[in-house]
């Protein structure tokens, strides 16, 4: 598998989010918020691979822009 900047800094970031979830959810007891910032933190990644995986290149720029709404 060839090394993708996007895939490195997507993954950086998911687990970025998920520590300063950890620290929200655990030491501050804010719920609702660290949920939603956990699940759209982690979707960059997922909506990455989707777009690594497209059917052509219009499919790919989609995908690609739905992951930079989620930023």
């Amino acid at each position: 598998m060839k090394y993708s900047v996007i895939r490195d800094k997507s993954f950086k970031f998911a687990v970025r989010t998920v520590n300063l979830y950890k620290l929200l959810n655990n030491e501050r007891k804010e719920y609702v918020i660290s949920k939603q910032f956990r699940s759209s933190g982690t979707s960059v990644g997922a909506n990455e691979r989707e777009a690594i995986n497209a059917q052509s290149s219009a499919d790919f720029i989609h995908k690609l822009a739905v992951t930079q709404k989620g930023m």
